[in-house]
């Protein structure tokens, strides 16, 4: 079982989600926040926290003091809205392999070649169109102090 699988079973079975949200890609990233919304950095904050939810920390370092054992396979979260802007974090949520087709991240918002999914979460993306929104309002204040 691939990482990515190991991710998604990991993460329980999957509550109804809303169906994939159409977007575009330009250049590296996803200009238009999915659906039009708006995210919340506090619920961001708690999706990227949560180990049955958003997965994140499983691969992810970051500014989580109160999280032990954080992740150390992906780059670490501390600074990346200072790194990506808005648009280049929504694409590597939503689906990182558009940019690294190798990547051992699951596209969080895109079920278009996924394999080894189980039934739960067959045809369904990981996060629905909000919760991406609100992770991505939230990595996007995580800025270098400098």
């Amino acid at each position: 079982m691939g990482l990515a699988a190991a991710l998604l079973a990991m993460a329980g079975p999957a509550p109804a989600q809303a169906p994939v949200a159409p977007f575009r890609v330009q250049g590296d990233g996803i200009a238009q926040p999915l659906a039009g919304l708006a995210g919340d950095v506090a619920r961001g904050r708690r999706i990227t926290a949560d180990r049955q939810v958003g997965t994140c920390l499983l691969c992810h370092a970051g500014p989580f003091p109160e999280e032990r054992f954080q992740g150390t396979i992906g780059p670490d979260l501390a600074g990346v809205g200072t790194r990506l802007t808005a648009a280049q974090i929504r694409l590597r949520v939503v689906d990182p392999r558009r940019l690294a087709p190798e990547t051992i991240m699951p596209a969080y918002h895109s079920i278009a070649g996924r394999t080894r999914v189980g039934a739960a979460w067959r045809d369904r993306p990981i996060l629905d169109a909000q919760q991406v929104e609100d992770v991505v309002a939230f990595l996007a204040t995580l800025r270098d102090p400098s």
